[in-house]
């Protein structure tokens, strides 16, 4: 998994920590992910970097606008709110 899909598989629960034989600590997976919550933050994720990419950057109007309709697009889609 890459690094974004690591963390928000992390935050709907799917890692914890457990101590090995030797007392290290190592990540296992846990079998209470919350699946709808992975996906929740996924599709969020989304929209985020929809969001970040107009405000990191210089856009017409027009381009402004289509970034904007499809988190709205994304957003009505899966059924997400903010």
């Amino acid at each position: 998994m890459n690094k974004v899909i690591n963390e928000l598989f992390n935050r709907a629960g799917g890692w914890t920590e457990v101590c090995d034989v030797s007392g290290e600590e190592i990540l296992t997976y846990n079998e209470h992910l919350d699946p709808e919550k992975f996906a929740e933050l996924i599709v969020l994720e989304c929209m985020h970097e929809c969001l970040r990419m107009q405000l990191g950057n210089q856009y017409t109007p027009e381009e402004l606008l289509f970034q904007t309709k499809y988190r709205k697009i994304i957003k009505e889609h899966f059924g997400v709110e903010e």
